[in-house]
């Protein structure tokens, strides 16, 4: 039989659902409480953004159709306190923020930061380091790319009822006349009683001619999970500064300090181990060790992994990122150079998968650090400075 699917959205058919509420009895053979709400939302930066929002008894979701399929919060209910353990972080922007509001080829090339709140965003699909320029000046490449500003032509919801899993699905498409002709397609599937959401994405090269592919899972937390003596727990086998700032604290890479004003970010750049399945496994937790947020992912899928430390004060946008991905997020002509553009022939598709979990056990917690440590498989390789080819300089 069929799982029921309820298409939300369909450009090409000129549809849109308009709000809609799904209880658990929409949803034939819900074995636990469910509940989904599609809506858009009013006022301010974020009008007219398209949200669903996504309720389960363990695991609850946002996710921001309008803003690449992101994923802008997730969480749920720490039943031994009582309360909210959400995962996301607080930018200084009042989002989420339509594309309309975000002016990505201004001069500088930083105008995505401007819409940049979410707890993962994608960075890409053509490009996904900073802001590249030609002999000229002419900005050729805008921070992070595009496919986290471009909202999606169609939204379903699915359910499964023998696996009693929901389905978010969306396409976007970051196409262009004269240029590359990309297709996002992606699935956030939830099982109903896990606290983990899995992501599976499929990119397509529409076009007939070949295309370059960047890919980066900008996974971003702040309080209540990053605090003064949070950790981060990666399986490294080598470590190395991006920056000469960051060298001044790749000592100390996997702790995080306090708030501070006017701290200047650093950012990582790793070689991790993979387990015997083949996924990486990393993790961050709060200084009592009681909980955590892990990210999973196909190391060769994924085989690049960033950490963004940026730790300035909570009203400036208190945050750090675990960022899987398939190049470094240098500039694009550096990365070309290196290698790190994925080509794909005409109609070709990749396919990547990650999931992402929390917990408020301290006893997982601290078997998850084990088995990430065995990965590993002893301490990392420090470089004390940026090295040739990872860090453009």
């Amino acid at each position: 039989m069929p799982a029921p699917t309820w298409l939300l959205s369909d450009t090409r058919a000129d549809l849109d659902c308009g709000d809609l509420s799904l209880g658990t009895a929409d949803f034939m053979g819900a074995q636990r409480p469910l509940s989904v709400r599609r809506r858009y939302l009013r006022g301010g930066l974020r009008d007219g953004v398209e949200v669903i929002e996504v309720e389960t008894e363990r695991f609850d979701f946002t996710i921001v159709p309008t803003r690449g399929m992101g994923l802008w919060k997730a969480g749920h209910t720490a039943a031994s306190r009582d309360a909210r353990f959400v995962l996301g972080w607080q930018a200084p922007v009042q989002g989420p923020v339509h594309p309309r509001n975000v002016n990505l080829w201004e001069p500088g090339g930083l105008g995505w930061l401007s819409g940049f709140d979410e707890l993962l965003c994608r960075c890409g699909l053509e490009s996904n380091g900073g802001p590249d320029y030609d002999a000229n000046g002419r900005l050729c490449y805008p921070l992070h790319g595009k496919i986290a500003n471009t909202p999606a032509w169609q939204t379903r919801v699915s359910f499964d009822a023998e696996r009693q899993e929901l389905r978010v699905e969306g396409t976007c498409d970051e196409t262009r006349l004269f240029h590359s002709k990309l297709r996002l397609e992606t699935s956030y599937r939830v099982r109903l009683g896990e606290s983990r959401l899995t992501i599976h994405d499929v990119v397509t090269n529409l076009s007939a001619e070949p295309a370059g592919l960047q890919l980066l899972y900008h996974t971003n937390f702040g309080p209540p999970l990053l605090e003064r003596g949070a950790r981060v727990v990666l399986p490294a086998k080598s470590v190395i500064p991006q920056t000469p700032r960051a060298a001044e604290g790749v000592e100390t890479w996997d702790v995080y300090g306090p708030p501070e004003a006017g701290f200047t970010e650093q950012v990582y750049f790793f070689e991790l181990a993979a387990g015997a399945d083949g996924r990486a496994e990393t993790m961050l937790v709060n200084a009592a060790g009681d909980r955590a947020a892990t990210l999973r992912f196909r190391a060769d899928q994924l085989p690049c992994f960033t950490l963004w430390k940026s730790t300035q004060a909570e009203t400036d946008g208190y945050v750090t990122g675990l960022e899987p991905s398939i190049n470094l997020p240098n500039v694009r002509s550096f990365e070309e150079r290196q290698g790190r553009v994925t080509p794909l022939e005409g109609g070709e598709s990749r396919t990547f998968e990650l999931e992402l979990g929390l917990t408020t056990d301290a006893a997982e917690i601290a078997a998850t650090a084990q088995r990430i440590a065995s990965a590993a498989g002893g301490a990392p390789k420090i470089y004390t400075q940026p090295q040739p080819g990872w860090s453009a300089g």
